[in-house]
């Protein structure tokens, strides 16, 4: 397993970084996605259980963007999925041009789909386009259901919106009618899936639409 150091992207010109990687990426066949949460919503959990159910069709990377520690990338390596480390020296997020240099140090030509694990907040990884083909949030059930009137622009970007630990729900007062209302406020065309990575409920549902935007992004 690698670990690549990354510092702020040596151009200003982050959208037009980000549209030639995403067209790259979409000439040879290789769907990345930006997997956007605050720190222990389960990004890392639901990943090893995505690799775990889809590794023996597709072949899947994934990049660990994090401040410091290299403990999520060595978990999924271990799975069987390409991992690379990248510390982003302080920086809450990654743009365009650091997601190319960890995707080059990766090696991503032979690979199906890439994850980029972000680095975890709900505030700047909204802000900077990655370069991916589509994004995906996570908001786990203990963080409560009043999370999109908070930080909305990362609802108004994300494709998909996974409310993982559904396996909780018991313990916490989550409304999901609610949370459901306020995220389709922001963004009318968001896909919303409950899932629990522990028990499994709602991940065949998920995994069956990542098959199918894996199938899209190569037509």
């Amino acid at each position: 397993m690698r670990v690549i150091e990354l510092n702020k992207s040596v151009t200003e010109s982050n959208d037009r970084d980000a549209d030639q990687l995403r067209a790259e990426m979409k000439k040879n066949g290789t769907l990345m996605i930006n997997l956007m949460s605050a720190p222990g919503s389960g990004k890392t959990t639901l990943l090893s259980r995505v690799i775990t159910d889809m590794k023996a069709e597709l072949r899947i990377g994934v990049m660990e963007a994090d401040i410091a520690s290299d403990v999520d990338a060595l978990r999924i390596e271990s799975l069987g999925a390409r991992a690379i480390q990248a510390h982003t020296d302080g920086m809450c997020h990654m743009d365009a041009g650091m997601t190319e240099r960890a995707l080059r140090a990766m090696g991503d030509q032979d690979l199906d789909l890439v994850f980029l694990e972000n680095v975890g907040n709900l505030i700047c990884p909204a802000e900077f386009d990655t370069g991916s083909g589509r994004n995906i949030m996570i908001l786990s059930i203990p963080e409560g259901d009043d999370k999109p009137l908070k930080y909305p622009l990362m609802f108004e970007k994300s494709d998909a919106l996974l409310l993982t630990k559904t396996d909780t729900v018991s313990y916490f007062d989550f409304d999901f009618e609610a949370c459901e209302k306020r995220v389709k406020a922001l963004n009318p065309d968001i896909r919303i899936f409950p899932v629990s990575a522990k028990t499994g409920d709602g991940m065949e549902v998920f995994e069956n639409w990542l098959r199918e935007e894996v199938r899209n992004w190569k037509a």
